[in-house]
């Protein structure tokens, strides 16, 4: 398959939890509490797995961290894919929305610490 990608995906482990998620047009879910695990992440998305079953094309919030306190990004996260990959468990592709090009920093310094690796 042919990656489209704009930006190489990196693995990384970090552990979420969505509680709420919401669409445009102002269509809110609250109390989710979907437990997530995400797998990897690149400047424009991160995919991530979990049990919960989680609709297609809804957003959530959501602080990431990638090294030190100093490299969280606060950022919407669009779910636009979701694939079954055993009973009960379900792997999600999501893209970051409206995160401020100033934070590429972040991606940049966490992209040379997996590069020494």
């Amino acid at each position: 398959m042919e990656e489209k990608r704009q930006n190489k995906r990196f693995p990384v482990k970090l552990e979420l939890e969505i509680s709420s998620l919401f669409k445009q047009d102002n269509v809110k879910v609250d109390n989710i509490h979907a437990p997530i695990e995400v797998m990897n992440i690149s400047r424009n998305g991160i995919g991530f797995r979990s049990a919960s079953v989680l609709p297609l094309n809804y957003y959530f919030n959501a602080k990431i961290q990638l090294g030190d306190s100093d490299s969280s990004l606060y950022s919407v996260v669009k779910i636009i894919r979701q694939q079954v990959i055993e009973e009960n468990m379900y792997f999600y592709g999501c893209e970051l929305v409206g995160m401020s090009s100033v934070l590429d920093y972040i991606f940049d310094e966490f992209q040379e610490e997996m590069n020494k690796d």
